[in-house]
């Protein structure tokens, strides 16, 4: 489980992010002020969510000490939405920058993919009785080892790795399009999404993982 620093003074949006990023998984504190923040960022977190405007600082000053001392992932999450602040806030370092108002479902995923991107992701991701350890490619549920083929394992991935987002067909074709050097067209995803369902799924006809948005494409998760 992924543990997140958020650095916001605004309460309002502290409760709020702090309960969304609990129910996708993750683990979240918030503190308010610059010193807070570099007083608790030693304390294990793989990533911050950082605003500029903060009581005692700016949000640009902590970011460059997040990274020099902590090397700590850090994603801008402000008002400042203006292209000198974006600028500024990437050459310092920071891996993302998302204005506010934010879409949650994608503040989620652009924080996955950071994540995945500097190795603070985690190596074992559960769902629905479902586990997989990333570090050894190995998926189990209930215990039992379910061995999948290595396009099966890559789409399975995707899904995981973005929980809650409506994947469209073309989306995952591009995700998963060189895995094991396979060639997938629209007929034989069809063909691995079932083989992957009829693995995974307690009851494949019937599935509570791999969900089918109809019209839009497949989701996994809430």
């Amino acid at each position: 489980m992924a543990k997140i620093l958020i650095v916001e003074d605004d309460r309002s949006i502290v409760t709020n992010l702090t309960e969304f990023l609990k129910g996708e998984g993750f683990e979240a504190e918030a503190v308010g002020s610059v010193s807070d923040a570099l007083y608790r960022a030693g304390e294990g977190f793989d990533l911050a969510l950082l605003d500029i405007g903060l009581p005692d600082g700016n949000g640009f000053s902590v970011c460059s000490e997040l990274k020099s001392r902590f090397d700590l992932p850090v994603i801008f999450l402000t008002a400042s939405s203006d292209e000198f602040s974006v600028v500024t806030g990437l050459e310092l370092g920071a891996e993302d920058y998302i204005a506010k108002p934010f879409r949650p479902r994608e503040l989620v995923s652009r924080i996955r993919s950071v994540l995945r991107r500097t190795g603070k992701a985690g190596s074992v991701i559960e769902l629905e009785g479902l586990r997989v350890d990333t570090e050894k490619a190995l998926v189990t549920k209930g215990g039992r080892e379910i061995p999948l083929s290595a396009l099966e394992y890559k789409l399975l991935l995707v899904f995981l790795n973005n929980r809650g987002l409506v994947l469209s067909r073309a989306k995952l074709l591009e995700e998963i399009w060189d895995a094991a050097g396979d060639f997938v067209n629209d007929n034989t995803l069809t063909v691995y999404i079932k083989r992957l369902r009829d693995k995974i799924e307690d009851d494949p006809a019937e599935p509570r993982i791999i969900l089918t948005v109809r019209g839009l494409g497949y989701k996994v998760g809430p």
